[in-house]
């Protein structure tokens, strides 16, 4: 039976959709980030081609493009905003948070957390406890990391490449036996992957060249079922042409798992670290070894030092 496994960590939210020993979904969310359904006061900085604004949020927690700017609203006036989309970081520069104009009627308020969006599904959710066993590592939540970083994904019979890019997620299919069945295995671990790591916007997959109208129907009907609405929401797709290649559309409201990862790989492995920490034996005073730069990211924040020591109920020592 299908549950959400969930851990409140140290500087993120972490929770996995584990389903007979599987992890389905894989999500975290990094404290204090902007989310999808605040609605907040904001004030126009600058209007952009198209009636698109720049907008900063008035409690100076960001910015946010506006996608319509109201008629006659002039830089420097305020009004209320919802946020449809979170900061997507990038390569050199992260896409901003999107918001449109409120309802009429809504009240400022702080969109869903981590914990309340898994809520939302209906499906059962169990809290995990550093002293417990660690039940998200019995699912395989370090190999979904690795995948996310990494890129590298095994099916039966290949391997995907998962390559995020500014433009699109890249997935490029490699393997053996005959290419009918194995674009047909890949595209179900397209699809699961997909899910698992909670890719949005455009998606774009090169499967082996396939021969025959009915061959390529057959990729694109195994999209379809690894895509279940009932997993993965709504989505659209193009043909598989004749050259391989497949094109996705999902919504994007947030950062896939590869994008958050990669985006800050020190603070990803100092978030890891503090986890590992956490589950160490409770008491007494405990070195324990990192990478420099590691180290270096838990020092500057002296509330995740503080947290720590508190939840492992001792002094905790960090050396290179």
């Amino acid at each position: 039976m299908a549950e959400w496994l969930y851990e409140a960590g140290i500087g993120e939210a972490r929770a996995a959709l584990v389903d007979s020993g599987r992890i389905i979904k894989a999500r975290i969310a990094l404290d204090g980030a902007l989310r999808v359904g605040t609605v907040a006061e904001a004030r126009l900085v600058e209007q952009l081609p198209g009636r698109q604004g720049r907008v900063a949020l008035i409690d100076g927690s960001g910015e946010a493009l506006l996608s319509a700017v109201p008629p006659g609203l002039s830089v420097g006036r305020t009004l209320l905003v919802t946020l449809v989309r979170e900061v997507i970081p990038e390569p050199g520069r992260a896409k901003l948070a999107r918001a449109v104009v409120a309802v009429e009627g809504a009240v400022a308020a702080i969109g869903p957390d981590l914990l309340e969006r898994i809520g939302e599904t209906g499906i059962a959710v169990r809290h995990c406890r550093a002293h417990e066993g660690d039940a998200l590592e019995q699912a395989g939540w370090s190999e979904v990391l690795e995948e996310a970083v990494q890129g590298e994904i095994a099916f039966p019979g290949g391997v995907l490449r998962m390559s995020p890019t500014p433009a699109m997620t890249l997935f490029d299919v490699d393997g053996s036996g005959p290419l009918d069945s194995l674009a047909v295995a890949a595209a179900t671990a397209v699809g699961q992957a997909v899910i698992r790591h909670g890719i949005g916007g455009s998606i774009g997959v090169d499967f082996p060249s396939v021969q025959g109208k009915a061959a390529r129907q057959a990729v694109a009907a195994a999209i379809d079922a690894a895509l279940s609405p009932a997993l993965a929401g709504p989505f659209e797709r193009t043909a598989l042409n004749g050259f391989g290649f497949l094109q996705l559309v999902r919504p994007r409201p947030r950062a896939s798992l590869p994008e958050l990862l990669r985006a800050d790989p020190v603070g990803a492995a100092a978030r890891a670290a503090l986890r590992q920490i956490e589950r160490s034996p409770p008491g007494g005073v405990r070195a324990h070894r990192l990478p420099p730069a590691v180290r270096a990211r838990i020092e500057s924040r002296p509330d995740w030092g503080a947290e720590l020591s508190r939840r492992v109920g001792g002094t905790v020592m960090l050396e290179d």
